[in-house]
């Protein structure tokens, strides 16, 4: 006896295979991402010739993700998840090739050109695990967003750790030592495209799509990305999320963006930097599991909040390292947990809080304002560690954990019941 297409077994066995594939492609692309992260503000700063100019490596890789991230999601939209996520790849490694065209030709408009577009790596990253969400039942929204963060560990904490591999690469290709992460990150990102393209089938959004109509009460479920913005005045659970994740990237990204620099310039070696930004990356994603249950069982709200305090407890820590390697470690490593608590407690809320057909705009504007928070924390790090130093940025980036505490405060009754979806 056959299975009907759309029994509850068959839309757990389709919801498992998506994780499944989800988690392999995340696995490939991640070493790609891990290894370009590294040494991407170094190239950047040794082509330009000035530390302030190398913030914006990171600048320009969170704005090609916050600019990408809203036609991917119109195109997740209208077509599905599996063609949408293999364009980021493709577009990654595309962008991976021009950063290493750029440093061959020794020109830093192109890297930060070539930058840009590598940047979808980050929000093809981000509506992957989005995609894991459209088929879960609501009480395992966080536990399914988190397996697919968590698998980006694998190749996440590897790839930052190829610089050396990456300089081998490079001496064979005849380009310079750090462009050869990027070609290493270009192979990864291209196989990731073509792994999402053949496996992931069949799509989980489009499926999810098909359970529900086309049309409610006379009005259309198809909606317009410029949809999503009245939904987000409207839902106070899916703003307060919103907030909470692209406070949190902002504040990771303006630390960690110059991390690697300001290690440099106090001797610190390429090994030693590669290790601080794989821990960093480590706690990023290697417990995303343990913050998915967390805010499954535990509270959106509450995990919000524990990502909060994490952030702070990491400025402290890093802003006062000084010379000190192992305090920066630290510092990083809990900068790492905090994003993770902040981002997977707060994408699982918008997940919950919006209904399906309208996930897809809604995710892409979080995506959006997330990543262009990123941005604007990795310009203005520039600026401010090139004035007053690496201590002042981490005081500067502590405030960015205030609204985040203040909306859950204000609106615990939206966010603490996490197998309730929000009006």
């Amino acid at each position: 006896m056959s299975t009907p297409a759309h029994s509850p077994e068959r839309v757990a066995s389709i919801q498992r295979r998506t994780v499944g594939v989800l988690s392999g492609a995340q696995v490939v692309g991640g070493l790609g991402a891990g290894a370009a992260l590294s040494v991407g503000a170094l190239l950047v700063r040794d082509v330009s010739g000035s530390s302030a100019w190398a913030g914006l490596a990171t600048t320009m890789l969170t704005l090609g993700s916050a600019l990408l991230a809203l036609p991917l999601a119109a195109l997740a939209s209208a077509r599905g998840r599996r063609p949408a996520l293999a364009t980021g790849w493709l577009l990654a490694a595309a962008g991976a090739l021009v950063v290493v065209a750029g440093a061959q030709l020794d020109a830093t408009w192109l890297i930060l050109a070539g930058l840009f577009v590598v940047g979808a790596n980050t929000a093809t990253n981000l509506q992957s695990r989005y995609a894991a969400t459209d088929l879960a039942q609501p009480l395992h929204v966080g536990r399914a967003l988190s397996l697919v963060v968590w698998a980006t560990t694998i190749g996440s904490v590897i790839g930052p750790n190829l610089t050396e591999v990456g300089a081998r690469t490079a001496d064979m290709l005849g380009i310079p030592d750090l462009a050869g992460p990027f070609a290493i990150a270009a192979v990864g990102f291209a196989a990731t495209a073509v792994l999402t393209g053949l496996a992931l089938v069949p799509d989980p959004l489009r499926v999810a799509k098909s359970l529900r109509p086309d049309v409610v009460d006379g009005v259309s479920t198809r909606p317009r990305m410029r949809d999503a913005w009245p939904v987000l005045r409207a839902n106070a659970a899916a703003r307060t999320g919103v907030v909470s994740v692209a406070g949190a990237h902002a504040l990771m990204v303006a630390v960690m963006a110059m991390t690697p620099v300001h290690m440099a310039d106090h001797g610190s070696s390429l090994t030693i930097i590669g290790l601080t930004i794989s821990l960093h990356i480590a706690g990023m994603f290697a417990l995303s599991p343990v913050m998915g249950i967390l805010a499954d069982r535990w509270g959106r709200g509450r995990t919000i909040v524990l990502g909060q305090a994490l952030l702070l407890l990491a400025t402290l820590v890093a802003g006062t390292a000084g010379e000190s390697e192992t305090r920066m470690i630290v510092g990083l490593t809990l900068l790492g947990l905090g994003w993770s608590a902040s981002t997977i407690a707060g994408s699982s809320l918008i997940a919950q809080a919006v209904p399906t057909e309208m996930r897809p705009p809604v995710q892409g504007a979080s995506d959006f304002v997330m990543s262009l928070g990123g941005a604007l924390g990795g310009l203005l790090a520039g600026v401010i560690i090139a004035m007053w130093g690496f201590g002042p940025l981490n005081l500067v980036a502590a405030f960015l954990t205030v609204p985040a505490i203040r909306m859950v405060r204000a609106g615990r009754h939206h966010v603490a019941r996490p197998g309730r979806l929000v009006p």
